[in-house]
């Protein structure tokens, strides 16, 4: 897929290897932003991993009207490009609006569209007109054959750098499921797919007003995709996940990233011999 070897061109990596999309789940300050950057960054140039650094500039789907939701937007969106400057990273953010989709390609590589989202056509158009990639996060209502309708509506509008993302199932009002069936039906789209191993362990909807989730599990998540043959991960990470102001119940703790990912490279190679 040609629009994946231009985002990595300035990363040395094995052609071979899945990519990772991973940061912290919202731009918290400077000092996380560059932790993590530099950190994960170092872990993949040594595993020959293609990366791309991933933070929201805001967060918009909350449960709580209390809940964090960034520090302002522009102060976000400058601090995500620093990062990719800094590192020679390609970035991504999501969006949540159609008229969000220009001002955010000033500053990333990839515009993500939220799951909840990825059946809204003015959204899906206003990304695909940036020229940017586009990384669609499969509906948790959808299966994954329906996306081919995303698919569709973006490169109606001229855009043929797509990406998808599996990121589970409804199952119940407070727990998702992964089906991992969506991996190879999405990729007959003609699209890369990415697992997303935190979002996908959510549980959604508590009554405290704060989401659950089971980050004990990222590693199964993550391993059972690298051998349905996803193409990335998506793993959003932090230093402490405890106080973190977004996500943090389902966050992995970024001191355990590498050893998940040594497994993750070693499961990529066996299963590139069958």
């Amino acid at each position: 897929m040609e629009f994946l070897d231009k985002l990595f061109a300035q990363q040395s990596y094995d052609k071979n290897n899945f990519f990772l999309i991973a940061g912290p789940c919202v731009v918290e300050s400077e000092s996380l932003v560059m932790e993590v950057a530099d950190k994960v960054s170092t872990i993949c140039r040594n595993l020959g991993i293609p990366y791309v650094f991933k933070a929201s500039y805001r967060k918009a789907n909350r449960t709580s009207a209390g809940s964090f939701t960034g520090i302002g937007d522009d102060s976000g969106l400058e601090l995500i490009k620093k990062v990719g400057d800094t590192y020679r990273l390609p970035t991504t953010s999501d969006i949540h609006a159609h008229d969000e989709a220009a001002p955010a390609a000033r500053f990333v590589d990839i515009l993500q569209i939220p799951a909840f989202l990825c059946r809204q056509t003015d959204l899906l158009i206003a990304a695909a007109e940036t020229g940017k990639v586009v990384n669609v996060k499969k509906g948790q209502f959808l299966s994954g054959p329906s996306m081919k309708f995303a698919v569709e509506k973006i490169k109606k509008a001229g855009n043929e750098s797509i990406i998808l993302t599996e990121r589970g199932t409804t199952f119940g009002y407070q727990d998702l499921v992964v089906d991992y069936r969506n991996i190879p039906w999405m990729q007959e789209q003609g699209a890369p797919v990415v697992m997303d191993c935190t979002h996908s362990l959510q549980q959604p909807n508590q009554t405290s007003g704060v989401t659950g989730g089971n980050p004990q599990l990222i590693g199964t998540i993550a391993k059972a995709a690298i051998a349905a043959g996803a193409n990335g991960l998506f793993i959003e990470t932090h230093p402490n996940p405890a106080v973190a102001k977004s996500d943090g119940a389902n966050m992995l703790r970024l001191d355990l990233l590498q050893g998940l990912l040594e497994q993750l490279v070693k499961i990529r190679k066996v299963v590139a011999d069958f």
